[in-house]
């Protein structure tokens, strides 16, 4: 796919995988299938056990994946539709972070973003961030 700017009457979308953009595609590729992977085995051989914490792995896992492939897409819808997502991301990683050090007994087994990602070495916390970042300086 060609780098070209948008608007330019040709429809071919401006890449947003470039540079720093590239190893933000690479983060949010990876927690997808880390998370999906996850929630899988979770949701298929424990969900009675902890159902809350299962299915917010498996909404972390549908939005890495959408932003993922939002990224890939390119174009200014993409981008906007990307920035969307990491915000809301951010929103439910500092909402469930918040939540399993207020209320831990709430969570009997932890979820992607439970207390902020620290299981993925806070990565769930820095890459909203890091995504609103670089999709805002791609405007």
């Amino acid at each position: 796919m060609a780098d070209v700017v948008s608007g330019t009457g040709t429809g071919e979308r401006k890449r947003l995988v470039k540079g720093p953009g590239l190893l933000l595609v690479w983060l949010y590729g990876v927690m997808s299938v880390g998370a999906v992977s996850r929630s899988a085995y979770q949701i298929a051989t424990e969900f009675g056990r902890a159902p809350l914490a299962y299915t917010l792995s498996a909404v972390a896992a549908v939005v890495y994946a959408f932003i993922t492939y939002t990224l890939v897409r390119g174009g200014e819808t993409a981008r906007r539709v990307a920035l969307g997502c990491c915000a809301v991301e951010l929103v439910g990683v500092l909402v469930v972070g918040t939540w399993t050090l207020v209320s831990p007994g709430s969570f009997p087994d932890a979820t992607v973003w439970s207390k902020f990602g620290a299981g993925y070495l806070l990565i769930p916390v820095v890459l909203p961030l890091t995504g609103l970042l670089w999709l805002r300086h791609r405007r």
